[in-house]
């Protein structure tokens, strides 16, 4: 994609679309992984609202953000990874060890995805529901 595809898309781009670019703008690993874990909390939480945080000049389709009753993740491209951060996902149970970095912070969680690496569905599926129960948990207090 180039910096002119990039700019037509931002302008007053749905972030549905945003996110869209992202991916293919990634293409690839990275393209492949951030699309199916978009799929996977899709069909996690049919509900969910996909944002786009944090738009810059050196960034302009932003960062993926996933929401309901507040941010559930975020998703962030490196270049050795694709990372899930979960806004409360210290509040999480985590029983199948998804969690793989940010484990020393008293809020949040991360998942990094790196190339080849098997996601486990089932697990990251309902890591993404807990997450939207633990954040209507929050919201009704």
């Amino acid at each position: 994609m180039t910096k002119t595809e990039s700019e037509d898309i931002q302008d007053g781009a749905a972030p549905s679309a945003l996110i869209d670019a992202r991916i293919e703008q990634l293409g690839g690993w990275r393209g492949k992984a951030l699309g199916q874990l978009r799929a996977l909390i899709r069909q996690a939480d049919p509900a969910v609202v996909e944002t786009v945080k944090w738009r810059k000049a050196s960034n302009p389709l932003g960062v993926p953000v996933w929401e309901h009753d507040g941010i559930l993740c975020t998703g962030e491209t490196y270049k050795d990874k694709v990372k899930l951060t979960f806004m409360r996902g210290a509040a999480l149970e985590d029983p199948a060890g998804l969690f793989n970095a940010g484990l020393d912070g008293g809020t949040r969680r991360a998942i990094d995805f790196h190339e080849g690496a098997e996601i486990n569905e089932p697990a990251f599926k309902d890591l993404v529901r807990a997450a939207v129960a633990l954040n209507g948990v929050s919201r009704k207090k």
